[in-house]
C-alpha cells in the first residue's frame, strides 16, 4: 500500500518537473530557438491552427528563426500571429520564408525573466510539496484504519521525503541551468 502511494507519489512529481520545464521552454533566452513558436495559434480559413502544422521552423544561426510556410496563401496570417504573439518578436517576409530576428535581452529584461523563472521554479516546488502533503495524508488515513503500522507509516513518509527532496533538488538544478541561459550575452 506503502509502495503504491509512493510510485503514484513520484509519478505526479515527475508530471510536475515536465510542467515546469514545458514553461521555462516558452521563456525566451536571446538564443532563436523552434520551440519558442509552439503556443503560436494562426487562424487558418476561420480556424485557430498550431503554427508548426502551417509551416516548418528551423533555428538558422542562433540569433534567427526561419519558417518555411508550406501554403503561400497562410504567410500573411503566421506573420500577423507571430506579431501579435507575446513574444515581442518582428517577422521579416520575403515570399514563403518568414525570418524572425531575435532581438538581444537588455540587462533589465534578462533580471525580469530571471524573476519570473523563480517564480515558476517556486510554483513547481510548492506543486511537489502538496504532492508530499497528499501522500502523506494517504500515509496517515492508513494508519488511522489500523491497515498499517506506525513503523511502516513512518518509514513511508520518510520515502517521501526523499522523494520530495530529490525532485526539488531537480527543480532547483533546472531553474540554476535556466538562469544561467538568461545571463549569457
Amino acid at each position: 500500500m506503502i509502495d503504491e502511494i509512493n510510485v503514484d507519489a513520484r509519478q505526479r512529481m515527475e508530471k510536475s518537473v515536465l510542467a515546469l520545464r514545458g514553461q521555462f521552454t516558452k521563456i525566451r533566452t536571446g538564443r532563436a530557438h523552434p520551440s519558442l513558436l509552439d503556443s503560436i495559434m494562426v487562424p487558418y480559413y476561420g480556424a485557430p491552427t498550431p503554427l508548426k502544422q502551417l509551416a516548418n521552423v528551423i533555428a538558422e544561426d542562433s540569433r534567427t528563426l526561419a519558417l518555411t510556410v508550406f501554403d503561400k496563401s497562410a504567410a500573411q496570417a503566421v506573420e500577423k500571429a507571430i506579431m501579435q504573439s507575446d513574444l515581442g518578436l518582428n517577422p521579416m517576409s520575403a515570399g514563403t520564408v518568414i525570418r524572425i530576428p531575435m532581438p538581444a535581452l537588455t540587462e533589465e529584461r534578462r533580471k525580469d525573466l530571471i524573476r519570473v523563472v523563480r517564480n515558476e521554479a517556486e510554483g513547481g516546488r510548492v506543486a511537489v510539496r502538496n504532492i508530499r502533503r497528499d501522500a502523506n495524508g494517504d500515509i496517515k488515513e492508513l494508519l488511522k484504519e489500523k491497515e498499517i503500522s506506525e513503523d511502516d507509516a513512518h518509514r513511508g513518509e520518510d520515502a517521501i521525503q526523499k522523494l520530495t527532496d530529490e525532485f526539488v533538488k531537480q527543480i532547483d538544478d533546472i531553474l540554476a541551468a535556466k538562469e544561467t541561459e538568461l545571463m549569457e550575452v
